[in-house]
């Protein structure tokens, strides 16, 4: 059986989780307990300019992605449970972030009504947040 290990967060593993969910891999998963790091708290003052800039990239993944269902084609790929995450991450920095770009929006949709991802968004296992450890700039706890 496969192990997966990383730190007790969603991080960069979760795409990797969601895969192993969609397509019904066996795994176990090692959880690492992350220390008591120093909180920068300086994730507010670095969101006002991230956010400015972000309806110009998410325009372009939105005129990538147009009338796809998914990013590479007909079928999901492993670029789609990246995005996925990506888009989810800033829809929870910013809710309204995704407003301008209904694509976008159908395809976050789309991905988290896959049964086998709606399923285990279900379970305890699921790590909706804290998305980084203390020492990031922002990790929505």
């Amino acid at each position: 059986m496969m192990i997966l290990g990383y730190w007790d967060i969603r991080g960069l593993c979760h795409s990797l989780r969601l895969l192993l969910e969609y397509t019904g891999t066996h795994y176990e998963e090692k959880r690492y307990v992350t220390g008591d790091g120093e909180c920068t708290g300086r994730g507010e003052q670095l969101k006002g300019p991230y956010l400015e800039k972000l309806p110009t990239v998410l325009a372009r993944y939105s005129q990538f992605l147009g009338k796809k269902n998914w990013f590479v084609g007909d079928k999901i790929t492993f670029a789609d449970f990246l995005m996925y995450d990506m888009l989810d991450q800033h829809n929870m920095l910013d809710p309204t972030c995704l407003q301008k770009f209904k694509n976008l929006q159908d395809f976050h949709s789309r991905f988290e009504a896959l049964p086998a991802i709606a399923a285990y968004m279900k379970t305890p296992r699921f790590i909706k947040t804290p998305i980084n450890n203390r020492m990031a700039f922002w990790a929505n706890k």
